[in-house]
């Protein structure tokens, strides 16, 4: 039981990291792209 436990915490933690860094990297690109349109307006 404290196998599977680990098993299943570790996996856990990993999907948490993966949404964690892709969250990020879309927060990147969304700022990318206004910086983008803004220096497109001047």
């Amino acid at each position: 039981i404290r196998d599977a436990d680990f098993a299943s915490e570790a996996m856990n933690l990993t999907k948490a990291q993966i949404l964690s860094q892709s969250s990020s990297a879309m927060l990147a690109q969304a700022n990318a792209l206004r910086q983008n349109i803004l220096s497109l307006i001047r």
